[in-house]
């Protein structure tokens, strides 16, 4: 009966480790939990907050776009309202290199 009850005691004292260490790792996985959700959080935020520049980003390219698209409509407008001419020889002059003499490039 003395080795039941010692016996016993053993067995009640490696659960009472085993408890123990349970308690712990329970500890230990609430908090890990926890610093999961306050990074969740975090990072959601971030995204958020991303999203919003996006957001602002793609409402001021959109209006860059139509500044730009109104902007061509009016060039093209005034480039037809000028006049054109079959061989227009001074605008052809400036396309074509001004050629510099020898003489040009030594006066300093």
């Amino acid at each position: 009966m003395l080795n039941e009850l010692d016996q016993l005691s053993k067995n009640i004292g490696r659960l009472i480790a085993i408890s123990g260490q349970h308690q712990n790792r329970l500890r230990e996985l609430e908090s890990q939990v926890a610093h999961a959700r306050a990074e969740h959080e975090t990072l959601h935020a971030e995204v958020e907050a991303l999203r919003s520049e996006r957001d602002a980003l793609r409402a001021e390219r959109d209006a860059l776009s139509s500044k730009i698209d109104d902007a061509q409509v009016r060039l093209n407008a005034i480039l037809e309202k000028l006049p054109h001419s079959r061989t227009d020889e001074s605008q052809l002059d400036l396309l074509t290199p001004v050629a510099h003499t020898p003489a040009e490039g030594n006066a300093q």
